[in-house]
């Protein structure tokens, strides 16, 4: 039997526009995220989740046969697929077998389309010789009609009733929900029922509402000793150029698996991946920054561009990104996120823009060696992005961002979280870091050494910043770099917790701010202390507020977000100082990759398939937690992978 992937691992599809589709292997839905067809109303935000998932069996003559699974209150499995479940690929889309107890052996499949929200089930008999009886298969669908951060009661307003033609049945659940259309091959039974107290492990977990009802309007059939069984669920039934209205659901799907499969197989698998988290909605190409819960937040965006596009010579989509964000310099600052909800961008991010300006020097300089011409307007429109940003820094700009006279930034002010380290509950800010953090100051250095000529001062500005740099920041009692200084903008206060931070200054981005002595002790300090198989916890164990395990209530998970917790994504500028640091060892990059990367690339079968988690917890056995598909936790693999350890 061939490897197969623990049952509760996740699957994930996405539509290129912030919608999506996810489950488990086994096919218990245990998040409330889990579901068919999500789709990004405003896209690529304003995700609602349409159908939630389905009960499935084959039809027995004296038991049923289930193909799904559900987890109902108290702790209820019903039905259970797991004896029947024979294998599990992710490739080219994720795909069940199932051998029955009386010898049909049956697949499941199930795709998106890029571009479109647009979901495509098959069922298929595999057994050629299989004759006899009917082979009957049933299935019943759950829908919602919800916000993908919420949860659904029964209730007297929802519209059971659908409209029918041909092959097609239509569900306007509530006012103001997109419409939910089905094509299918299948002969439909009306029987409205609600099925309740789905439980979800995981929202338990994370100490949310763990229980849902949804809506089944009825049940379709179909005949798999005769044909496929198809199913295509979506929000814009016109858009399918293969025309399920003038074709039929069967054939409609099968031109649309071949076309599928056809792309998706000149694609090298971690390409597969990749595309996932790109997006395209008209006006803003972006980067999702992790499933399934976040958006396109512009910090994470710049940070996993370097890998997903640039590291893999994605040119063109890099390009498009920088081009699209460009426009979005607001007092020299880029959004930290565009909310879900469609409201204004948020500009509460000190690091956004500076890593806007390290993925663009990254990318002329792939662009200069590719031997790429840009377009005068595209390079006009990033260069008035950098100038605004030195500007706005310089000059200062909001929450106290500012260039202050030791050639360093400061910024911060309270009850703002402007780092990366951002975890906060009502008015309690986790981790503050106002004053001047490390990273940023490695950050705006390295910008400045980027492009010098794009503003009179900067060589000035980056002369001075890199003499108080390391007399400022180094630490001989701890043998690394404090986390703050200037802390709450008092002068020569200090944060001297050891932490992961201080890699961007010791080599994880092109420009070393320390010397050859202080970044092998500071290297040393960090590998002792912060790294794990899966990534650089953010807090020592020796810290008295480490916290090992990121779970529980919200409050106590975000307690231990930036206090412990492991963070696969700063493994990238952690190996890539590491590897400068070795600069003299032959052997150092094949060292690298059995040492760091090889941990990371048998993750790719854990939790989020083909994928690496947004975190995990800083104790062993460093079990991944948070998104279990995270835009920079790949980038950065790849980064290293493609481009570092090359």
């Amino acid at each position: 039997m061939p490897w197969m992937p623990d049952s509760l691992a996740e699957w994930l599809e996405s539509d290129g526009l912030g919608g999506y589709a996810m489950g488990t292997v086994c096919g218990r839905r245990t998040r409330r995220y889990h579901s068919l067809l999500t789709v990004a109303t405003s896209p690529p935000t304003g995700r609602m989740t349409l159908v939630n998932g389905f009960d499935v069996w084959i039809e027995g003559e004296g038991q049923d046969v289930p193909l799904s699974t559900q987890l109902y209150t108290p702790y209820v499995v019903a039905p259970d697929n797991t004896r029947w479940l024979d294998d599990f690929v992710t490739y080219p889309w994720p795909t069940w077998t199932f051998r029955l107890p009386d010898g049909p052996v049956i697949r499941q499949e199930l795709f998106m389309l890029r571009g479109q929200p647009t979901t495509i089930l098959r069922w298929r008999c595999l057994t050629p010789d299989y004759g006899g009886a009917p082979l009957r298969l049933h299935l019943r669908p759950f829908l919602s009609g919800r916000d993908h951060h919420a949860d659904h009661t029964e209730n007297a307003a929802f519209d059971f009733s659908p409209e029918h033609e041909h092959e097609q049945w239509t569900w306007k659940p509530y006012d103001g929900v997109p419409a939910i259309h089905a094509f299918t091959n299948g002969r439909y039974t009306h029987q409205p029922v609600w099925y309740r107290h789905f439980l979800y492990e995981h929202e338990r977990e994370r100490g949310l509402n763990d229980t849902e009802d949804l809506a089944s309007p009825g049940k379709w059939t179909w005949n798999l000793a005769t044909e496929d069984a198809v199913l295509i669920w979506t929000t814009q039934p016109d858009s399918l150029s293969h025309g399920p209205r003038a074709i039929s659901a069967l054939e409609t799907t099968q031109r649309w698996a071949a076309s599928e499969s056809s792309r998706r197989g000149e694609l090298p698998a971690r390409r597969r991946s990749i595309e996932q988290y790109l997006v395209k909605p008209a006006g803003r190409s972006s980067i999702i920054a992790g499933y399934p819960w976040f958006t396109d937040w512009g910090r994470d965006t710049f940070i996993s561009l370097r890998g997903l596009c640039l590291a893999t010579g994605d040119l063109a989509t890099a390009g498009e990104i920088l081009d699209a964000w460009s426009i979005h310099v607001s007092e020299g600052m880029l959004p930290n996120r565009f909310p879900d909800s469609g409201a204004e961008p948020e500009y509460n991010s000190v690091d956004a823009s500076l890593w806007y300006i390290i993925a663009v020097r990254e990318y002329l300089d792939l662009a200069e060696r590719q031997h790429i011409l840009l377009t005068p307007e595209h390079h006009q429109r990033l260069d008035a992005a950098i100038e605004q940003i030195f500007a706005g820094y310089s000059q200062g700009t909001r929450y106290q961002i500012h260039l202050d006279d030791d050639g360093l930034i400061a910024c911060g002010e309270p009850g703002v979280q402007l780092t990366w380290m951002d975890a906060k509950v009502g008015d309690w800010v986790v981790t503050p870091r106002i004053g001047k953090p490390v990273e940023i100051q490695a950050l705006w250095l390295n910008a400045l050494a980027a492009f010098p000529q794009h503003h009179p001062s900067a060589e000035d500005w980056l002369q001075h910043g890199r003499k108080s740099f390391e007399r400022r920041f180094w630490n001989a009692t701890t043998g690394c770099l404090n986390d703050v200084v200037d802390v709450d903008h008092r002068d020569g206060q200090v944060d001297a917790m050891i932490g992961p931070n201080q890699v961007f200054a010791l080599g994880g981005l092109p420009l070393t701010l320390t010397s050859t002595e202080h970044t092998g002790s500071a290297l040393a300090v960090v590998e002792q202390h912060l790294l794990t198989p899966l990534g650089l916890r953010t807090r020592s164990p020796a810290d008295p507020g480490y916290h090992g395990r990121f779970q529980g209530s919200v409050r106590e998970r975000d307690g231990a977000y930036h206090t412990g917790t492991v963070w696969p994504w700063l493994i990238g500028s952690f190996v890539e100082a590491w590897i400068k640091r070795q600069v003299e060892l032959p052997e150092a990059r094949q060292l690298a990759r059995e040492r760091f990367l090889t941990p990371l690339e048998r993750h790719f079968k854990e939790a989020g398939l083909d994928h690496i988690s947004e975190v995990a917890d800083g104790d062993a056995p460093f079990t991944p937690r948070g998104c279990p598909f995270q835009a920079w936790s790949l980038g950065e693999y790849l980064r290293l992978d493609r481009q570092v350890l090359c």
